[in-house]
């Protein structure tokens, strides 16, 4: 299909990206592919299977293997691996923290790769994720990079986690964001940056409406579709 009709949404956690990605591809009716729930599945399911996080050749190997989709509710998106609905258990921190790790090995990132790909279908995809507009779609027309403070950050993620009843720091997951940030920026294998064609948009002040109609007059303007 058209490489037109793509948009890479790319940038840290807690940033927006997944609200706006799937608010975006209701919207236009185009499919969504969620790169990060990827590593995290993986990560989970090493955990769940003991699968040691620096066994490079058993994790791309399980990379492989794994039988993942994501199927609508009607509300947001469904994380299914082998059929079950596993999306609120990749939300930890425990595997949000190894899927930050195994995100790094290239052999996982090449296993994963033609995956990634093939979610480019009609009539379009929103990708959301660290290198969608870097590595995995480099030639997108449109790019988007979508950052945030990490404090602010902090703050969406000690908010939802306590909205699921969850007694948790603030401190600590301002800690772990930083570190996070740290390691994914600066790893050797696709480190998180924009895109040299990227616009960058910075969500700190801003509202998930106000961001959607940022990159829908964007859309309009890059990819000549309409957005009314």
């Amino acid at each position: 299909m058209s490489i037109s009709k793509l948009i890479t949404i790319d940038g840290p956690s807690g940033s927006g990206k997944g609200t706006v990605c799937h608010v975006l591809a209701k919207k236009l009716n185009w499919h969504l592919l969620d790169s990060g729930a990827l590593y995290r599945i993986l990560a989970y399911a090493a955990l769940q299977q003991k699968v040691n996080l620096d066994d490079k050749s058993g994790l791309a190997d399980l990379a492989l293997a794994l039988e993942v989709s994501f199927v609508s509710n009607g509300e947001g998106v469904d994380t299914l691996l082998s059929g079950e609905n596993v999306g609120d258990k990749l939300r930890t921190e425990e595997v949000g923290k190894a899927a930050s790790e195994v995100a790094s090995i290239q052999e996982v990132r090449s296993a994963l790769l033609a995956r990634q790909k093939a979610f480019l279908q009609k009539p379009g995809l929103i990708a959301d994720g660290r290198d969608m507009g870097t590595v995995v779609f480099p030639d997108a027309k449109l790019k988007i990079f979508l950052d945030a403070s990490a404090e602010e950050r902090a703050q969406r993620r000690f908010n939802q986690l306590q909205g699921k009843g969850f007694n948790v720091s603030i401190a600590q997951i301002l800690s772990e964001i930083k570190e996070r940030d740290h390691r994914d920026r600066n790893r050797a294998v696709a480190p998180l940056r924009p895109a040299d064609d990227a616009f960058v948009i910075d969500s700190t002040t801003l509202t998930v409406d106000e961001v959607v109609e940022q990159i829908l007059n964007l859309v309009a303007l890059k990819l000549k579709i309409s957005t009314e």
